[in-house]
């Protein structure tokens, strides 16, 4: 079995890769010290489990865990952590595999043994526990998980089953709902129609096209988004506060 360590700590990686030496089966196929480093690595080296820290800089492994459940073949998650006992039951209700630190060896094979692949709603439903917030968007492309930073994100819109994110790259298609992305970015992304999201540090002003629709204008983007009737008067008072 193709083990990846990650942990921002190098004595914690070297531990557990020493204890992962010592038992029959396993074989490690790389380190990271952070949750982007480990994507990278998860696209390189296809390991079947990930022991993965979950308070680091920059991406956490939380988030880390919720890019990698979109990999074409994710690998299984086990998360470590010195989260206390209240903090372990929610692990335990997600059915989520996880090690306290530090990491015993009997503990290490037994949750090993059992590791199963985490789903979106497992990740999502922890996250929220968690309180965390993704920091990036990922998208499965032809070159694998590409990442963008929600800071740099213009809008989401749907168009039936599928949701495009703009950013100044061009845009990518992700497999998201606006309605979960709504309800974590809520605070930074405004709904301007049914089918659009449009991020607050973006918007540069209301306008009319020669049709009479309106539209919200966002800097970097030479299209307008239309408004809904129903979202006009909410996103006027919204800009005038600006």
């Amino acid at each position: 079995m193709k083990v990846l360590i990650v942990d921002d700590e190098q004595l914690a990686r070297d531990r557990l890769a020493r204890m992962l030496t010592d038992m029959n089966g396993y074989e490690v196929v790389g380190q990271a010290a952070n949750g982007m480093q480990a994507i990278e690595r998860c696209e390189s080296t296809q390991p079947d489990v990930v022991l993965l820290d979950i308070r680091m800089p920059g991406m956490d492994g939380l988030e880390a865990a919720r890019h990698m459940a979109g990999m074409e073949q994710p690998p299984a998650v086990v998360f470590c952590t010195a989260y206390e006992e209240h903090a372990i039951e929610a692990f335990k209700v997600q059915a989520v595999g996880y090690l306290l630190k530090p990491v015993r060896r009997d503990d290490l094979s037994a949750v090993l043994s059992s590791a199963t692949r985490t789903n979106r709603a497992q990740l999502a439903a922890l996250a929220q526990e968690e309180g965390s917030q993704r920091t990036h968007i990922s998208a499965r492309t032809r070159k694998g998980i590409e990442l963008v930073p929600i800071d740099e994100v213009r809008y989401f819109q749907a168009d039936q089953k599928y949701v495009t994110m703009r950013h100044p790259g061009g845009e990518l298609l992700i497999d998201e709902t606006l309605q979960e992305l709504e309800a974590e970015f809520g605070n930074r992304f405004l709904r301007v129609h049914r089918n659009a999201l449009v991020s607050t540090k973006y918007i540069e002003g209301l306008e009319r096209n020669e049709e009479g629709q309106y539209q919200i204008r966002l800097r970097d983007v030479p299209v307008g988004i239309d408004i809904s009737r129903r979202h006009v008067s909410s996103i006027r008072r919204y800009i005038q506060k600006l």
